[in-house]
């Protein structure tokens, strides 16, 4: 319902019930647009919430706290958009060091898989890994909501405004043989987390 809506765009809508055969999802039309609804109690809706914040990605709290409330007939949905509103404008939870850490080291291994390689299929896939994890942690060390596919664009492009456009050239430079433009965009994103880090990276394996 936004003017970045495109012609392939769906509507995304949450209903309540109050039970079965709640909770569940469903893709269907309605005429030519396509619609997923999702269907929660109000308890569901909390549980679901809750159990997607720690991740710091939870689509249906911002269908709820950013989207349009269509009607209304108990307050639960005035309700809930005033608590999704609250949630998102509190921000996510800090990123754990040890997360960083752990994405630090798998960007720093892909770094040096994309400069040790010439195979230009090789090349192709470590390079769009690498906009997508730098993007992430871009987004962590921000202190930002993350997102996916096109909210991940969405969200750097609030929290750190140009650096969609310069993974997009680096990866560009990928395609046509040259890996150094996109390594010094990914060492400056990796430079805020506290720069590469590979040796002495060690994490315990479960028994």
């Amino acid at each position: 319902m936004t003017n970045r809506r495109t012609a392939t765009s769906d509507l995304d809508i949450v209903v309540l019930l109050h039970g079965s055969p709640a909770p569940y999802r469903v893709s269907l039309r309605h005429g030519d647009w396509p619609v997923e609804m999702f269907v929660h109690t109000e308890e569901t809706w909390h549980a679901y919430v809750d159990r997607e914040l720690p991740k710091r990605h939870s689509p249906l709290l911002w269908m709820c706290a950013a989207g349009l409330l269509l009607f209304d007939v108990d307050g639960v949905g005035a309700r809930l958009v005033a608590h999704g509103r609250k949630l998102i404008d509190a921000g996510p939870a800090p990123v754990p060091a040890e997360e960083i850490d752990d994405r630090r080291y798998a960007i720093t291994d892909l770094l040096d898989d994309l400069t040790g390689s010439d195979d230009q299929s090789e090349r192709l896939y470590i390079a769009v890994e690498l906009v997508r994890r730098t993007g992430e942690l871009a987004l962590a060390v921000s202190g930002s909501w993350d997102g996916t596919g096109k909210w991940l664009a969405r969200r750097l492009d609030a929290a750190q405004p140009g650096l969609t456009m310069r993974l997009h050239d680096g990866l560009q430079g990928v395609l046509s043989g040259r890996a150094e433009p996109l390594v010094a965009v990914v060492d400056e994103v990796l430079d805020q987390a506290g720069g590469r880090f590979w040796a002495g990276y060690r994490r315990a394996g479960t028994p």
